[in-house]
């Protein structure tokens, strides 16, 4: 049975059992901070098991995409582990429960897989008598296929707290040769044997703050069978690499590698690279962008780990960007979004193969200064903190350094690296949960039952009714004079910040009071509240009041938001439809726009994308708002961003004329002309694959126009010339200026060239070495490298170290030619032991290094250290006993 078979059935099985089938939610958890990915089927569901949120339908069935990396170094080495995988679910929030789950699941295993009895073996918590009995007496499985299993496997909570419960698994047996050999092997055991299919949880409990378990009034029911797990069954396959989900990934790539035996000798990497492709195109298809923090580092993470494995296997160039067009084809008609943003998914995985191609080359490098370093010291193991600077600068995976040091006969210190690196995920994870935290849901657990009609689109001032009253966080019926106050109202023209859009302000005004409105936002559980404080008098809970919104900053953000919608159709004309959206902030007449692109705008795309967006505005479109199903939206060509989550049954289209058409819940003007003018004042990058432009709207650009316009006269009358003759006047004083800049390296170069001579005039002999160690005139590291050059030049053996003084800062330049290089003398070595007198440090390699530092009244003595140093280098290259001083020097020295 093929997998596309398994997922249709599934989910046709489930409607006939009164279930609701939604779409897979994407990747990005929506409004879930505690959440970098959606790791499971019921994660973009937990608003309705939490009760935040009304569900649809209190029955619902998905095929969820799913994104989880704690096991990622067992992907490869076992055939049940994976990072990207589907999941098939049926929930129930307070509807059906532990009999129908149980008989619904074996109904499907038994009579729509016509899986074989003999091959399925359930577990239940060892505490959970209930299921138990449904699985023996109802199902009439056989106690010895039903297996106890402990609360580390089958009873399933989050944190300390919360709600609960046991579950129950289904298995199925791949038979004793892909097991550990053990006889009394039982579903349980760490080996292949018994593949995990099915599991049922049964949130049946809430754990209180002091451990004990309670029922709850609500009884859910949360499922998951693995797709893949599912097909490795159904198709007889020893893992799910043998699956047509797979296969025909596994094929492309080992076809690539061009070896005969990529697949025998290169199995793991095959199956690391074929697996982590899945995931990468799906992140990169959810708008998930490569980088260094949240979900954008698990999708570096993922790439690098599988261009590294490649390389093992002779896989170069973009081979990941390569499998896109062909796993497009094989999901595409579940997943449309793989076809739909094929050409920017690719590009997206391209730069970031490309760059870490790059990031292999230097890692290389100064793994191999750190080898040399560890040879001349005679020892063999890498510390941790090096191998975690190349880690976490340079992006070098720490299993490639253990690899290359292996060859060369020598290891890490993983303990000191994984101390280095649990340091760093504790500063962010305390970071996280710095931005993360707020009120959050149980400050607004009050207004759980609450409902506000949003009248905002038609309306700026509405009659309504205050049904909440909060102050400071607390629930009162009376705010004063005073208090700052948050306001739930039964309707409400204020439209409360989202999408980018900010929210509205305003007043809010009763027969006894007035409040102030400085923002208005939504709940986690989507009510709107009205923030402010109580200018006079007083507000109760019940008063009918009248909401106004401010009528100037709303036409403002209208102005903003429907330019953005403008902009960005105008960058996907002019740079290509893999532009997209994301993410926005619109405010009054200003707006900032980030959207995915791979390079900077020339000054020429910038000005046609300003041309086009004021075009549109003089054109004076209409601009509209329809609601419509998601199907239909899509059908008629409306954008959607691929970052946001959208109901499937009433979704607003905004469409300005024939030429822009997005789903959008904003605020906008009635016509393109309300804009005025449009100003794009910058363009920036933001982060791999990523650019922010920020324009302005309405009043404000037209003041910054005018703003340019006077800077223009006003340096005019400066040069005097005419505004058209400006640009020639500047390309004029440039070039005087180049002139000058030109003569003044003449000068310096003539003034380095006798400070050379003087230098080689004094130039001293240690143990037949020439050395020259001084302090001279420089402004940069570029004009000491120069000096150093010169003395090269017309010595060509010798040491050289010279020191300067610039701006308060030291300067250090260090060269060795290389036949004393070959004698065991190192810039790199001499220069950190220099650098460490004057307060500072530095690196390099054996015949050229430089260093800074912050004491420039050492910078005489520090130098002084020169000749002693090369003596000790020739000393210890010729194996004698080290001094005192010289000892301390070199143990030193590898600390730059």
């Amino acid at each position: 049975m093929q997998s596309s078979e398994i997922r249709s059935i599934f989910l046709d099985f489930f409607t006939g059992k009164g279930h609701l089938v939604m779409p897979s939610f994407s990747l990005i958890p929506h409004n879930d901070p505690t959440l970098l990915l959606i790791g499971a089927g019921m994660a973009p569901l937990k608003p309705f098991f939490s009760g935040e949120r009304k569900p649809p339908h209190t029955r619902i069935a998905t095929c969820q995409k799913c994104v989880r990396t704690p096991d990622i170094e067992r992907v490869g080495y076992t055939g049940r582990h994976a990072t990207f995988f589907e999941m098939l679910g049926n929930f129930s929030f307070g509807d059906y429960f532990k009999e129908e789950a149980i008989e619904w699941a074996w109904e499907f295993v038994r009579e729509l897989l016509r899986l074989p009895a003999e091959k399925l073996w359930v577990s239940v918590y060892q505490e959970d008598d209930e299921a138990y009995n449904i699985w023996r007496e109802r199902m009439g499985i056989p106690a010895e296929r039903i297996v106890h299993l402990g609360k580390e496997d089958n009873f399933w909570e989050i944190g300390t707290g919360g709600p609960c419960g046991p579950c129950s698994e289904i298995y199925y047996d791949l038979g004793p040769e892909a097991g550990c050999g053990n006889e009394n092997c039982t579903p349980g055991c760490d080996c292949d044997r018994y593949l995990e299919i099915w599991n049922l949880v049964f949130t049946q409990f809430n754990r209180e703050p002091d451990g004990e378990l309670t029922l709850l009034k609500q009884k859910n029911i949360d499922t998951g069978a693995g797709l893949e797990r599912l097909a490795t069954a159904l198709q007889g396959a020893s893992s799910f690499y043998d699956t047509d989900l797979f296969k025909p990934l596994i094929d492309y790539f080992a076809g690539l590698a061009g070896t005969a035996d990529a697949r025998s000798s290169g199995e793991i990497p095959l199956r690391i690279v074929t697996e982590h492709s899945r995931g990468i195109a799906f992140m990169v298809a959810d708008g998930v962008l490569p980088s260094n923090e949240g979900r954008g580092y698990v999708l570096r993470r993922l790439i690098r780990r599988a261009a590294r494995h490649g390389r093992l296997i002779g896989l170069e160039g973009s081979f990941l960007a390569g499998a896109v067009p062909l796993l497009a084809r094989m999901m595409g008609a579940v997943y449309p979004e793989l076809k739909e943003r094929r050409e920017f998914i690719m590009q997206v995985i391209e730069t970031e193969e490309r760059r870490f191609q790059e990031t292999l080359a230097t890692g290389i490098d100064i793994l191999e200064d750190y080898i040399q370093e560890l040879k001349q010291k005679q020892q063999i193991c890498l510390p941790g903190e090096l191998a975690f600077k190349l880690y976490d600068t340079y992006g070098f995976p720490l299993d490639l350094t253990a690899e290359i040091l292996c060859e060369h006969g020598m290891t890490v210190d993983r303990d000191s690296f994984n101390r280095h690196l649990s340091e760093q995920q504790r500063r962010a994870r305390a970071a996280r949960a710095a931005t993360g935290g707020g009120n959050g849901e149980s400050s607004y657990a009050a207004a759980g039952d609450l409902e506000t009609v949003f009248t905002g689109y038609d309306h700026l001032e509405e009659e309504a009714e205050i049904s909440l009253l909060l102050v400071n966080g607390e629930v009162r019926e009376t705010a004063s004079e005073g208090d700052s106050v948050e306001i739930f109202l039964n309707r409400t023209p204020f439209y409360a910040e989202a999408g980018g859009q900010i929210g509205d302000s305003g007043v809010i005004e009763a027969k006894e009071g007035r409040a102030v409105i400085v923002r208005a936002f939504f709940t986690p559980a989507g009510q709107i509240v009205h923030e402010g404080k109580v200018q006079s008098g007083r507000l109760s809970t019940g008063d009918p009041v009248t909401a106004r919104v401010e009528r100037i900053r709303r036409r403002g953000i209208c102005r903003s938001h429907t330019a953005t919608h403008l902009l960005h159709r105008a960058l996907k004309e002019i740079l290509g439809e893999h532009v997209n959206q994301a993410g926005s902030l619109v405010s009054p007449d200003r707006l900032r726009f980030d959207f995915t692109h791979f390079k900077a705008l020339s000054p020429e795309e910038r000005q046609r994308i300003e041309e086009t967006v004021n075009r549109m505005v003089l054109e004076n479109l209409p601009v509209t708002a329809e609601k419509m199903t998601l199907s239909e939206a899509r059908r008629c060509g409306a954008v959607a961003l691929f970052t946001e989550k959208y109901e499937q049954d009433a979704v607003r289209v905004i469409s300005a004329g024939n030429y822009s058409k997005e789903l959008c819940g904003g605020t906008h003007v009635n016509a393109t002309g309300e804009i005025g003018l449009f100003r794009l004042i910058s363009e920036e990058g933001i982060g791999s694959g990523m650019r922010r432009i920020e324009a302005l709207t309405g009043m404000e650009a037209y003041r910054h126009a005018t703003a340019g316009a006077s800077m223009i006269e006003e340096l005019a009358l400066i040069w005097k010339v005419s505004p058209e003759q400006l640009p020639l006047k500047a390309e004029e004083l440039l070039e005087a200026n180049r002139e000058l800049e030109r003569l003044n390296r003449q000068l310096k170069e003539r003034l380095h060239g006798y400070t050379v001579k003087e230098l080689l005039s004094g130039v001293e002999v240690v143990e037949g070495v020439n050395v020259i160690s001084a302090a001279v005139n420089a402004d940069n590291f570029e004009e000491l490298r120069g000096m150093t050059d010169l003395i090269k030049s017309s010595l060509p053996s010798v040491v050289a170290v010279l020191g300067a003084v610039h701006e308060g800062k030291v300067l250090l330049v260090g060269a060795v030619t290389g036949d004393l290089v070959k004698r065991g003398l190192q810039a790199n070595s001499i220069i950190s032991a220099v650098a460490r007198r004057v307060g500072g440090g530095g690196g390099g390699r054996p015949g050229m290094a430089q260093a800074g530092g912050k004491d420039p009244a050492a910078l005489p003595q520090a130098l002084q250290l020169v000749k002693n140093l090369v003596r000790e280098q020739l000393t210890a290259r010729a194996g004698t006993p080290h001094g005192e001083y010289g000892e301390g020097e070199k143990d030193g020295s590898t600390a730059g």
